[in-house]
């Protein structure tokens, strides 16, 4: 599910309100949590998830890679802070808003018609024969019309349904362009529609309705 919680203009962090258990009450976003060296960061994980969807590796190699891992881990637990705080999905700054479970896009546009991205699925991100996913294609217009879910209604959304069309194979390895936008709202519901293009050829289609949050609701 998609918080919608990505604000396409402020680029400060606000001082959280106490959030009781729900969302928090403003959106914290960032250039700066993480440092400024946190793109790469994520790039290198990022690399990592791609290499380890195609990699054999021997025993040999096996045993010394997951000595590697453990001490990456060991160190990233150490440094391990709650989900209101992480860089992980604040900095606007970076694909996905330094997301690295969601397939990285960049919004190119935000007007009256909707929000526009460039998504670009991975070698992490096969679902076979050299194509995406359709549950990575699912996640994405999950994000990304919880994004205009977001500027619909000025506020924050929870996914009620998503269904999508597939229409012809998602490339890997491609910039792709995504669009979704708010067809209708009625109440707190947020209707959205969405598309998938490899330049004229479409990829596929969103259908979603999102619920407007009430306050203190998780």
């Amino acid at each position: 599910m998609s918080d919608g919680s990505t604000s396409p203009e402020s680029t400060t962090e606000i001082e959280e309100d106490p959030h009781e258990g729900g969302f928090r009450a403003h959106t914290a976003i960032t250039t700066e949590r993480g440092g400024p060296r946190y793109g790469e960061f994520s790039e290198q994980a990022r690399t990592l998830m791609d290499n380890v969807r195609y990699a054999c590796p021997t025993p040999e190699l096996a045993d010394e890679l997951i000595a590697d891992l453990e001490k990456i881990n060991a160190k990233l637990a150490a440094v391990r802070i709650d989900e209101w705080h992480s860089p992980s999905g604040t900095r606007i700054d970076l694909p996905a808003r330094g997301n690295i479970t969601l397939p990285p896009f960049e919004v190119t546009e935000v007007n009256d018609d909707g929000v526009f991205a460039s998504v670009t699925f991975r070698d992490f991100h096969l679902g076979g024969n050299k194509a995406a996913h359709g549950g990575h294609v699912a996640v994405a217009f999950d994000d990304l019309g919880g994004y205009a879910s977001a500027v619909a209604i000025q506020g924050v959304s929870r996914t009620a349904y998503l269904t999508v069309q597939y229409r012809s194979i998602t490339p890997l390895n491609t910039p792709l362009q995504a669009h979704t936008w708010a067809e209708k709202v009625d109440g707190r519901k947020v209707f959205i529609k969405g598309t998938l293009h490899d330049g004229d050829r479409l990829c596929a289609e969103m259908d979603a309705l999102f619920i407007k949050l009430n306050p203190g609701q998780q």
